[in-house]
């Protein structure tokens, strides 16, 4: 299986792997342990590559690729939590045996917070196909500390996490609403919407333990954020058909933008589902097809964010969407891209 030259102490593991020699590929990942920082992390990367385009084929590499969680170099270590990601994003089942090493990093108040940031994603992917494998409380308290984090970017993947999780089970976040509901105010519109999305997968199977966070969504109302804005109508749409106690003392027209006529689709068939529930209740208002289902946002929540990030006029930046001022400095003040 390698070259003439090599042996299996020597051949690229990229090289093994896309040859199906995956002990020998197996056996020169853990030989990289010993190897410099350079080679540790480029071999990491390279892998990392393979990952999205074969990610079947890491069956037999996700414990040795443990292993570099814990290794010295910062770099490593993040590169490791990268390939988990884009592995746990492809094919989550090849990742599930090494949840327990992700969930150490994340809980590790130590380590560098975009490791733990990225490992909490790479558990994310993993709890949307196998909620069992990420029931954790504890590692779910983690998730929810990190909402707290300075760092808009850790922020912004531990909400992702959280939305996946309860896109697994709904029931896993149902005793936390109240603390989700603390960070819908975030000023990260990812974070926001990650967390509104939670809270409407929490209200597709338990709507009346949306209480809590009832005011905080309709204080989503006037948000910047279209896709934000549509979420939170939904989850309070869910709400408003219950006998609890709690009011929603919101008007669907709140939420529409104002003196403009051409509602967005995502927005707008929110804004029917909400206006129809809080004016007839569930036994006369049916849920549409794409709303107010657990189905309909697993199904639509890729393509929200992808909307929400990509570019949409020539002010934007190109790396993360952001709208950028006529007269502002020549790099996006929120991910520093040049532009």
């Amino acid at each position: 299986m390698t070259g003439p030259d090599e042996t299996p102490s020597t051949a690229n593991v990229t090289d093994l792997l896309k040859a199906g020699d995956l002990d020998a590929a197996s056996a020169r990942l853990s030989a990289l342990l010993d190897e410099d920082e350079a080679t540790r992390k480029r071999a990491l990367q390279e892998l990392r590559d393979v990952a999205t385009a074969n990610p079947g084929g890491f069956e037999a590499l996700a414990d040795p690729l443990a292993a570099f969680l814990t290794d010295e170099a910062r770099a490593v270590r993040l590169t490791t939590a990268k390939a988990f990601v884009a592995l746990a994003s492809e094919a989550p089942a090849v990742v599930r045996p090494v949840v327990e090493s992700l969930a150490a990093r994340v809980s590790d108040d130590d380590e560098f917070y975009y490791v733990r940031a990225r490992c909490a994603e790479a558990l994310g992917y993993v709890g949307l196909d196998h909620p069992e494998a990420v029931s954790d409380p504890e590692t779910l308290a983690e998730f929810r500390v990190g909402l707290s984090f300075d760092e808009p970017e850790v922020r912004e993947k531990l909400a992702k996490a959280l939305a996946y999780v309860a896109l697994g089970d709904p029931s896993r976040l149902k005793q936390q609403v109240a603390s989700l509901a603390e960070h819908l105010d975030d000023e990260r519109e990812l974070v926001r919407y990650h967390l509104c999305t939670a809270l409407v997968v929490v209200g597709c199977e338990h709507p009346e333990r949306l209480a809590p966070a009832v005011p905080a969504l309709a204080e989503r109302a006037t948000d910047e954020d279209l896709y934000v804005r549509g979420r939170a109508a939904e989850a309070l749409g869910l709400y408003a058909a219950t006998d609890a106690e709690e009011t929603v003392d919101v008007h669907a027209d709140d939420f529409a933008p104002p003196g403009d006529d051409d509602v967005p689709g995502f927005l707008s068939e929110r804004l029917a589902f909400l206006r129809a529930r809080l004016d007839d209740g569930i036994a006369a208002a049916p849920t549409p097809d794409g709303v107010g289902s657990v189905e309909s946002v697993r199904e639509g929540t890729a393509d929200a964010v992808e909307a929400m990030t990509s570019p949409d006029s020539d002010e934007a930046c190109p790396a993360c969407g952001l709208e950028l001022p006529e007269d502002g400095p020549p790099m996006c003040p929120r991910c520093g891209a040049p532009h």
